[in-house]
This record gives structure tokens, C-alpha cells and sequence, in this order.
């Protein structure tokens, strides 16, 4: 009997230690909201918990007051704006921004089902010749604007996320032993630069490893994602290149209104477009 109370007891013991333990995660899952003023109007962002590198370096420099008086710098109607430049606070009329940061990047945070929708803020990232690893910039962000887009272009979009695994399932066939002859034919129009020999060898041997290449684990979009991105629309193509931590839960009015001013050359706004940030509650 006492052994049995032992063991209850322990029971007991574990669902309590368990259930504390949820209620600590649970606390510690807070969602944060900010709130970004403009003279167009004010928009309120929801950071994701998902992305928490993300999440706590923005919610780090808001509290500093680091975007206060920095601009919208580069605004593209039909895709996104974007700001979080520290050289553009007081900079001069027709000055080339979007180089500045605070000094340092963040790991990238792929998440699946989080993507590109209207109203996503990402992080803004140099290009990926300088960046293989697709970090994100310090304090560059952007807000997408997009486009609706339709299911055929969203099955192409797939693709092309995926076509690194595709082209890695073939770079490994070629390398096999036993093809040294289709190795010798790709080396062998290479030297005369035969491109579209070349891509057509490359579909040929794609078709082989069909079987093999839908085995892998490959990017899709979720029925939310398709739902959203044919129905509000957003940059789909930008999925899985970009970090997303966030959206904006009120205010999307607003995008539109600053992604619609005229610009320069540079996509900045004739007009300067001053933000200011806090941390509020939801």
C-alpha cells in the first residue's frame, strides 16, 4: 500500500513539475506588438515567437529608440517599403540609402508556413553572392505590399525554392562512376559554352531522378499560404529567402499609402517618410 502511495505520489509529483513547466513556456511565449507611426498613419506589428532571433533584436532596438526619425527609404508599389537604415535619419534630399546598419547580422530563420503575405515584415538581407548564408541585416526590414497570385505561378515558384535539391540530386548522378560519359559530354560542352545543350541535358537527367527528387523533403506552400497569397495577395517568391518575423495586424491601409508616393531613381520618396516605433500591448 505504501508502495503505492510512492508511486501515486511520484505520479503527482511529475504532473505538477509538468504542468509548471507549461505555464513557464506559456509565459515565456508572450507576443510582443509594435507600433509604427507615420504621418500616413500608424500600423501595429506582430512579432512572431517563431522567429525569436529576430523577434528580440527588433523589440532591443525599438526600446532604444533606434528607428525613431529614420525613413522609409526605398518604397516600390506593388512589392514592399522598407526602412531601419541608420544613415537615413536627417539625410539629405536624394541621398542613395539602404548600405547603413547597427554593425552586426542575424542568423537567418526559415520557418515553414510563414511566408511573403501582404502586411509580412522581413528582415532585409545583402544579395546572396555576399551573403551565401542569407543573413539578415541588423535593423533593415521591410513591410511586403505584393500582389495576388494565382496557383500555377505558385506551383512555379515551388520549383524554383526546390531547384538547389534538384540540381544537387544531379550534380551527385554525374559524379557516379558509372556516368563518367555523361560527365565527359557536360565537360565537353562547357568548353564550347553549348547553354541551351547544356539545359536540355540538365532536364533530361532531371526527368531520370524524378522519382528521387519528389522523395525529398521539399518546400510547398501550405493551404493557408496559397489561400492567402491568391486572395491579399504578397512577394511568394521571396519564401524561404528572406526572413519573415512578423505582420501587421492593424494599419495595412497604410502600406498601400506609402507604397503608392512618387519616388527617384532610387525608389526613395521625393517626400521624406519619417517613422517612430514603440512597444505596446496588443
Amino acid at each position: 500500500m505504501k508502495l503505492l502511495a510512492s508511486i501515486f505520489g511520484l505520479t503527482f509529483v511529475l504532473l505538477v513539475s509538468c504542468s509548471n513547466t507549461a505555464v513557464e513556456k506559456k509565459k515565456k511565449e508572450k507576443t510582443y506588438y509594435v507600433l509604427v507611426e507615420t504621418e500616413y498613419g500608424d500600423m501595429k506589428l506582430k512579432l512572431y515567437n517563431e522567429t525569436p532571433l529576430h523577434r528580440d533584436n527588433f523589440l532591443k532596438l525599438v526600446n532604444e529608440k533606434f528607428y525613431d526619425s529614420l525613413l522609409f527609404h526605398r518604397v516600390i508599389q506593388g512589392f514592399m517599403i522598407q526602412g531601419g537604415d541608420p544613415e537615413s535619419k536627417g539625410a539629405r534630399k536624394g541621398k542613395q540609402l539602404g548600405n547603413g546598419g547597427p554593425g552586426y547580422q542575424i542568423d537567418a530563420e526559415f520557418v515553414p508556413g510563414i511566408g511573403h503575405k501582404k502586411g509580412a515584415l522581413a528582415a532585409a538581407r545583402q544579395g546572396d553572392r555576399q551573403n551565401p548564408q542569407k543573413k539578415s541585416s541588423g535593423s533593415q526590414f521591410y513591410i511586403v505590399q505584393g500582389e495576388k497570385v494565382d496557383s500555377l505561378a505558385l506551383r512555379q515558384m515551388e520549383e524554383k525554392i526546390n531547384f538547389p535539391k534538384r540540381r544537387e540530386l544531379v550534380f551527385a548522378y554525374v559524379e557516379k562512376p558509372e556516368n563518367i560519359k555523361v560527365k565527359q559530354k557536360i565537360d565537353s560542352l562547357n568548353r564550347i559554352r553549348a547553354g541551351n545543350e547544356l539545359n536540355q541535358l540538365f532536364t533530361e537527367i532531371s526527368q531520370l531522378l524524378e522519382e528521387e527528387y519528389l522523395a525529398l523533403d521539399l518546400y510547398k506552400f501550405t493551404p493557408q499560404q496559397i489561400k492567402d497569397y491568391s486572395t491579399i495577395g504578397g512577394t511568394p517568391h521571396l519564401d524561404q529567402n528572406y526572413t519573415v518575423f512578423g505582420e501587421v495586424t492593424e494599419g495595412l491601409a497604410v502600406v498601400d499609402s506609402i507604397a503608392a508616393v512618387n519616388n527617384d531613381k532610387n525608389n526613395r520618396p521625393l517626400e521624406d517618410i519619417i517613422m517612430k516605433m514603440k512597444v505596446v500591448r496588443k
